[in-house]
């Protein structure tokens, strides 16, 4: 077997005859993400940064798999060159980040001053009291407390990869959540309206946490399958509802920070989506079976 002139080998075996065959080989992807017209719901935005209200589905960067279609194309569409070249060619203005099936607030930076001045406020973690960030989230269950705080470090899992556990390796990363029940459906609970707050900013740390609690976010599919069950205990209305919503119960709600230019302190809110705003309506009306 010849490609290009070459000869190539399969184990200890070759094509007789001298067989040419011809492989595609795709061009090499561009290392730039390309301006993609997005829409996109801005909340603010001013010569130094932006505030967007993400959609549950939105990617933020590519990477792996996510190469076209994410927030940061749809920002260079919008902002043009004038983002931040801090976080490299790939991620352009990202500060923090928001899982793809999570909605809700999220701040980029449009130079390289207001990205410095924001990744030390997410750095901090809002303990010198400059960045606030809360969430809510549907579990299912019902926290013994109405508020609490789950101090355990995570890591990547040592059984997949791609997800995250509690972990007390040295490797393992601080992660704090604090969190408050807001409205408990049912009686006894089938689920929990609660706000969460975050003193880390962890990759899935909400998620991993309610589950170390033992109320995994009701529709999240990596770290709850254990409790698909628990559906059954819902309405049809709130069955309904939760297929609609397919995906975690989790919404960025408050974002705050100080400007990283002015010192002013600037705080957004953003109500849970119409899919996320019907299931907790639905949720309202549950009768335990």
């Amino acid at each position: 077997m010849t490609v290009e002139g070459a000869l190539v080998t399969s184990g200890r075996h070759k094509l007789k005859g001298g067989e040419r065959i011809e492989v595609a080989i795709p061009p090499a992807a561009s290392a730039l993400p390309a301006a993609e017209n997005i829409p996109l719901l801005i909340v603010h935005e001013d010569d130094d940064l932006i505030v967007i209200d993400k959609p549950a589905g939105l990617v933020v960067h590519p990477g792996a798999g996510n190469h076209r279609g994410t927030l940061v194309n749809a920002l260079i569409a919008h902002c043009g060159g004038s983002l931040s070249g801090i976080g490299g060619v790939k991620r352009p203005g990202i500060v923090h980040r928001l899982d793809k099936d999570t909605s809700g607030l999220l701040v980029a930076a449009k130079n390289d001053l207001a990205h410095r001045g924001l990744s030390e406020q997410f750095a901090a973690h809002g303990r010198d009291g400059r960045l606030e960030r809360a969430y809510l989230a549907v579990v299912w269950g019902s926290p013994e407390r109405n508020r609490g705080t789950v101090s355990a470090s995570l890591n990547r899992s040592s059984a997949n990869r791609q997800k995250m556990a509690v972990s007390h390796s040295a490797k393992a990363r601080e992660a704090v959540t604090r969190y408050e029940v807001l409205e408990r459906f049912g009686a006894p609970s089938v689920a929990s309206l609660i706000r969460c707050e975050l003193e880390t900013g962890r990759t899935h740390q909400i998620r991993v946490h309610m589950v170390h609690l033992g109320h995994p976010l009701v529709g999240d599919k990596t770290y709850g399958a254990g409790f698909t069950a628990s559906t059954h205990k819902l309405p049809e209305a709130a069955k309904t509802a939760l297929k609609s919503l397919n995906r975690q119960a989790l919404h960025a709600a408050v974002l705050g920070f100080e400007h990283p230019r002015t010192g002013t302190a600037l705080r957004f809110e953003s109500p849970p989506p119409l899919e996320l705003a019907s299931f907790i309506r639905a949720l309202g009306r549950v009768t335990v079976k």
